[in-house]
């Protein structure tokens, strides 16, 4: 089996996911006692948090870098980033390591290929819906992605930020992500994306109308499928 090195923290409410999902698919895949193999650097999001507010995304991308750069070096096999806003400084980061690098998109890509969808609604952090890092890979697969309007990016990314990222899953909040779900149906989308590691403690695939895309799971799945 490969070591999984992890670079999270990011937040950690997410991370907590990633290790609960990377254990309980190895042992699907290996049965008995069998659990992955994960070298975690697990990170300080509020710092991390104020560079992304600043728009430091080159010294948080560093950062990141040193964390993979240690990964490797203590033995990891692969590298895989626990969060999709820190996506946007993938490039430092497999730039600076020699083994591979499990973008948390490119699952994405092959599930939507898979089932023909090609209009998803992403929803996401700010950084994620309006910075084009995400969308780009997206649209580089023949992908149509769709983000809700301004005012509705700036409610979702409170939401994360202020609760989700805390720990926090209120009714109301959920009942806002339905109606940017329901809203995206009617324009046009075939499908939803979360697309923030988060998102999927807010939204379950059985409460919505329309197929969802979790990347976090998917991500995961891929990182399984990768050690074993």
């Amino acid at each position: 089996m490969k070591t999984i090195g992890l670079i999270g923290g990011m937040s950690w409410e997410s991370t907590r996911l990633y290790y609960e999902h990377l254990n309980r698919g190895v042992q699907q895949r290996l049965g008995g006692l069998h659990s992955a193999r994960i070298l975690l650097s697990s990170l300080d999001f509020a710092p991390i948090a104020t560079m992304q507010r600043e728009a430091r995304w080159d010294e948080a991308g560093e950062l990141l870098a040193s964390e993979a750069v240690r990964l490797e070096g203590a033995g990891a096999d692969l590298i895989a980033l626990s969060t999709n806003t820190m996506h946007k400084c993938a490039a430092q980061i497999t730039a600076s390591i020699r083994i591979p690098f499990l973008h948390i998109v490119d699952p994405l890509i092959a599930a939507l290929r898979a089932d023909g969808r090609d209009r998803p609604l992403l929803l996401a952090t700010r950084f994620t819906m309006e910075d084009r890092f995400f969308v780009e890979r997206l649209e580089a697969a023949n992908l149509r992605p769709m983000v809700p309007p301004a005012d509705d990016r700036i409610a979702l990314h409170a939401i994360i930020f202020d609760e989700l990222c805390k720990g926090i899953v209120t009714g109301t909040s959920e009942q806002t992500a339905k109606r940017l779900i329901a809203d995206s149906a009617a324009d046009g989308a075939d499908c939803v994306i979360l697309g923030c590691t988060e998102i999927c403690m807010l939204i379950q695939p059985d409460t919505v109308s329309m197929p969802v895309y979790d990347t976090t799971a998917l991500h995961t799945a891929a990182l399984v499928g990768a050690a074993v």
